[in-house]
C-alpha cells in the first residue's frame, strides 16, 4: 500500500485508526473509491455504519470498513462479552506496481491482505481495557505479530474453510477464530478481496453482497 509489503499494510492501518472520528466515518472516502464496497446481505437487518478508510500515497482508495450491529467500545465498564458486531473490509485487488513517488514497488493486495487488515482490525476492537497500561503496548505489539504470521499462512493449520454466499455465489474463505472473536478473509471477485471479523455475531450463516448504497451505512437517505 503506501510502502513496500507488510509495513505499508499496517501503516495505513494505523493511519485510519488514528483519524478523528468524524473523518474516518465520512462517507466520501468512499465514494473516491473505484471499485465496490461489501457488506452484509439484506439477511442482516440490524444497524449498520461506516469505519474508515485506507488511501495510498497518492489518495488513491485501498480499502475500508462498514459495521454490523453494535458499535464496539473500548470503554473500561463496557462488557465486551455482551458485544454483537461483525465488519466487512473491502480491499481493491491491486497488481505489483510503481510506488506513487517512483522510488520502489509497492506488493499485490492479496487475501493474506485482507485477513491481515481483519485480524488487525478485531485487535484494535476487543483489547483487554482492564489491562496495565505499561503493558498494553507490549501486549498489542504481540498480537499483531501473531495476526501478520497467521495471514502469512491462510493454508496453516490455525485456519479452516467455510463456503458463505458472496452476491448469492457460494464463495471459499479462510476461517479461525480466538478468545478475542472470529476472523474470515476470501476473495469476492477480480476487483476485491473481502475480510471480516466479529464477536458476539456467529460468522456461519453469514451472506455478503454489494452495498448498492453506501450512504445507507452514514445514516442518510439516497
Amino acid at each position: 500500500m503506501e510502502t513496500t509489503g507488510r509495513l505499508g499494510e499496517r501503516g495505513v492501518a494505523a493511519a485510519a485508526q488514528g483519524m478523528p472520528a468524524d473523518a474516518r466515518r465520512s462517507v466520501d472516502g468512499y465514494l473516491m473509491a473505484a471499485f465496490p464496497w461489501y457488506g452484509l446481505d439484506e439477511a442482516f437487518t440490524g444497524p449498520r455504519w461506516l469505519m474508515q478508510v485506507g488511501a495510498a500515497a497518492d489518495g488513491i482508495v485501498e480499502y475500508g470498513s462498514t459495521g454490523h450491529g453494535e458499535e464496539p467500545s473500548l470503554k473500561v465498564e463496557t462488557d465486551m462479552d455482551q458485544q454483537r458486531f461483525t465488519v466487512v473490509v473491502t480491499v481493491a485487488s491491486r497488481p505489483g506496481r510503481d510506488s506513487a513517488d517512483g522510488t520502489g514497488k509497492l506488493e499485490a493486495t492479496s487475501v493474506s491482505s485482507a485477513a491481515w487488515l481483519a485480524g488487525s482490525g478485531l485487535l484494535s476492537c476487543t483489547w483487554p481495557t482492564r489491562m496495565e497500561r505499561a503493558l498494553r503496548q507490549d501486549w498489542l505489539d504481540q498480537q499483531t505479530a501473531i495476526a501478520w504470521e497467521l495471514a502469512d499462512d491462510l493454508e496453516g493449520e490455525s485456519w479452516s474453510q467455510l463456503s458463505l454466499p458472496v452476491d448469492g455465489v457460494p464463495t471459499d474463505f479462510h476461517y479461525r477464530e480466538s478468545e478475542y472473536g472470529w476472523v474470515l478473509a476470501g476473495t469476492a471477485n477480480e476487483d476485491v478481496h473481502i475480510g471480516a471479523y466479529g464477536r458476539g455475531m456467529s460468522a456461519y450463516g453469514l451472506g455478503f453482497a454489494v452495498v448498492k448504497d453506501i450512504a445507507r451505512y452514514d445514516g442518510q437517505d439516497g
